[in-house]
């Protein structure tokens, strides 16, 4: 039996990398101009799969890039705990001092840094010049995924100390000598600018030098050239009218449809027709931890208007009593900027329905896991939440909204049924 052609975990190697080709062209270009960038988007968008791309020599001989000029440090921040500057560079230098090989000269200016009690931008700087007197082409090409924590404080790393290593950080970035031999590409959740919100910052911000790159999900296009296109390897063989309900599930999203094409192809390979509960216990069971991060790493505002989101597409359902968020459109007006910033990362996506914008969850399936949630919230949780309702609407909103979930409570096996809802585009594949 051959291969299946989905990765359903971790980074993606080449062999089964999907689309992204405007994200490597981009990647490629900051690596050639000399240049820094940050790729951001919600979690399983591909943003550690792109990074790891870029490890590969092929993937560089493609682009028409020289891999042999690049001295390539790929690390992930959250490997780093707690994250502090040193454990940082120290983790970086250690890993450099691999890829150098059998440069002893490099190798030992390494190994006087790694031996002292401390590394300062000037150790950094110093190594960074030492591999442009040995050429002048070559540079080390730091590969930073989840950058996201450099970004927080922790017992061992004050803000003071963030702001340091930040300041730094751009200092070499932008050093006329040392900057030469050094091109950084980051991954974070969000916009580097948008996480330092709540920085204090003095002088031109640290965060100038990157060019921000979005991960969104992949269009209906792309979708149907990679799944449902005879001529691809990754080629599903169902009908053509559950093809837009993988969509539906999916809503594009990289990591959702890895795992619905690894389920779905291993049965087909087995000869076996789908079982729509199995699969949908299998598939929730393998996606549970992206929902989990796309709303643990969601504002207080953001995880509200999910919620919103969620009950105004129940309305009018929950047992024989019919309910109204009352003035949600106007709330909505007012958090533009949040519900776009949703819809770029393709949370949710936007749609004029009978003259009026409404918005819909991208998956079906995030849409039930919000729900769930809400249904299994309890009164301490709702009194949470309460308090950032308050900062955001009126005592008579909130008191509505109130309501609502309270009838979430009520009536579970609305919510519940929404998993048979999901279920229906299964049927039979064959």
């Amino acid at each position: 039996m051959p291969n299946n052609p989905f990765f359903p975990a971790g980074p993606v190697p080449p062999e089964y990398f999907i689309g992204r080709k405007s994200e490597l062209r981009f990647a490629f270009d900051l690596i050639s101009k000399n240049s820094h960038g940050a790729f951001y988007g919600s979690p399983g968008m591909g943003k550690s799969s792109l990074l790891y791309l870029l490890t590969y020599p092929e993937i560089w001989q493609d682009q028409g890039q020289d891999y042999s000029k690049s001295f390539i440090v790929y690390l992930n921040c959250t490997n780093i705990n707690p994250f502090t500057p040193y454990a940082f560079w120290q983790e970086v230098l250690t890993l450099l001092k691999e890829e150098v090989e059998d440069n002893d000269e490099l190798k030992t200016v390494i190994d006087e840094v790694l031996e002292g009690d401390t590394i300062e931008k000037t150790d950094i700087r110093q190594i960074l010049r030492k591999i442009g007197k040995q050429d002048k082409d070559k540079f080390l090409l730091l590969l930073i995924d989840d950058y996201d924590s450099a970004l927080k404080t922790n017992t061992e790393y004050t803000e003071v100390e963030m702001m340091t290593f930040l300041s730094e950080f751009r200092n070499l970035a932008v050093d006329p000598k040392a900057g030469l031999h050094l091109r950084t590409i980051v991954t974070t959740f969000r916009r580097l600018n948008e996480l330092a919100a709540k920085l204090s910052l003095d002088g031109s911000p640290w965060y100038n030098h990157y060019t921000f790159q979005l991960m969104k999900p992949f269009s209906k296009a792309e979708v149907m050239k990679e799944f449902f296109t005879s001529s691809s390897p990754r080629f599903i063989r169902i009908k053509q009218s559950l093809q837009e309900e993988i969509l539906k599930i999916t809503g594009g999203h990289p990591k959702l449809l890895q795992n619905a094409g690894y389920l779905l192809y291993e049965r087909l390979q087995d000869g076996k027709i789908t079982d729509i509960e199995t699969f949908i216990k299998d598939f929730q069971s393998r996606t549970e931890q992206i929902f989990q991060n796309i709303w643990q790493f969601s504002t207080d505002e953001e995880q509200i208007l999910l919620m919103l989101i969620a009950l105004s597409r129940l309305e009018g359902n929950l047992g024989k009593k019919s309910f109204a968020l009352r003035g949600i459109e106007s709330f909505f007006s007012q958090k533009a900027r949040e519900l776009i910033d949703l819809e770029e990362r393709g949370i949710i996506k936007k749609i004029e329905e009978d003259w009026k914008t409404v918005y819909e969850f991208t998956s079906s399936m995030m849409e039930w896991w919000v729900l769930r949630e809400i249904e299994n919230s309890d009164e301490a949780e709702l009194k949470k939440r309460k308090k950032v309702f308050l900062r955001l609407m009126s005592h008579e909103q909130v008191e509505g909204i109130t309501k609502v979930i309270k009838q979430t409570w009520q009536h579970r096996e609305v919510v519940e049924s929404f998993v048979n809802i999901i279920g229906k585009f299964l049927g039979n594949p064959t």
